[in-house]
């Protein structure tokens, strides 16, 4: 197919997308949110263990806005959003590019539980703008976003879906293999899921669920089987937070990956930061669930294989 006409051929998908965004600008302003921008340039992006930073000279492209936004909301900006590109390396699929879009929103005060809320009030008013009030047309009857979403807890999910409890998936180390093979593609099918109290240790910026430290406050967002969104009430003590942080590089350094430096602003600025909560939205995915697509491809005017 000549260029021209491939690119045409996402005429729809790319004008939903402009105004799926125009929606997701407006709820955020008319709501008294600040619109950020932060560098997508930095010296050291948050050293998780399963996520790859791509370098720029001796610094890296961001992966998340999350470090610097936290540092506006240390600095006293109660309730901030970023739609931003972000860079990971290695990671292209059909629901995956190495240069996407990630919407942002970080409340001081509030809690993941806040933003499931924040969650259910986006969505629909981005989908009424978009005329799908009643739900994401499909062959096999509409999948319905009208609130309340259902709230199941990762111990849940493991019981319900999987051939092994939570805990012995934690121990055989078949954590992720058991969510991706029998959990995901069972979550959100006919309406919305949140999936939340994360084990501790899969926490990683998340703090700890007072009365149980097994669990951390964290939740993903599913809808039609494909995770939209990630969530946490934030932690906020330094110190933990550098144990973290250094855990996982001992992680990457064991599998023989890039370590990266320890992002010290960020860890001098968190004693500042007041009790919050953050999350982070695929704009690409959200765009294929309201467009009906099955590729990400099918979003975006350019993959990296058209460059």
């Amino acid at each position: 197919m000549d260029e021209g006409w491939r690119l045409l051929a996402k005429e729809d998908a790319l004008k939903l997308r402009a105004r799926m965004i125009r929606a997701i600008r407006r709820f955020f302003l008319e709501r008294d949110f600040l619109e950020t921008e932060t560098p997508c340039r930095i010296p050291a992006p948050a050293p998780e263990a399963h996520i790859e930073a791509v370098a720029s000279g001796e610094w890296f492209l961001h992966t998340s806005p999350e470090l610097c936004m936290k540092r506006l909301l240390a600095a006293g900006y109660p309730k901030i959003f970023q739609i931003c590109r972000c860079f990971r390396g290695g990671e292209r699929g059909d629901r995956h590019l190495p240069e996407f879009t990630l919407l942002e929103w970080y409340r001081r005060g509030a809690d993941y539980l806040v933003l499931m809320n924040d969650c259910e009030a986006l969505i629909g008013a981005v989908a009424g703008e978009l005329g799908l009030t009643a739900g994401i047309p499909r062959r096999d009857g509409p999948l319905v976003l009208l609130p309340p979403w259902e709230r199941l807890t990762v111990r849940e999910a493991f019981a319900r879906h999987a051939p092994l409890t939570l805990s012995q998936a934690l121990g055989s180390d078949r954590f992720e293999e058991m969510m991706a093979c029998c959990i995901e593609p069972n979550l959100g099918v006919e309406r919305p899921v949140f999936l939340y109290e994360y084990p501790a240790e899969l926490g990683a910026l998340a703090r700890i669920k007072e009365g149980d430290p097994e669990v951390a406050e964290r939740f993903e967002l599913y809808i039609g089987g494909m995770e939209i969104a990630n969530a946490f009430s934030e932690l906020t003590d330094a110190r933990e937070q550098r144990r973290r942080f250094e855990a996982a590089g001992r992680d990457r350094l064991k599998r023989g990956v890039a370590v990266y430096p320890m992002p010290e602003p960020f860890l001098e600025a968190l004693p500042q930061m007041p009790p919050c909560a953050g999350i982070a939205l695929g704009v690409d995915r959200l765009t294929m669930l309201l467009a009906g697509k099955d590729r990400i491809d099918d979003v975006v005017a350019f993959t990296p294989e058209s460059l």
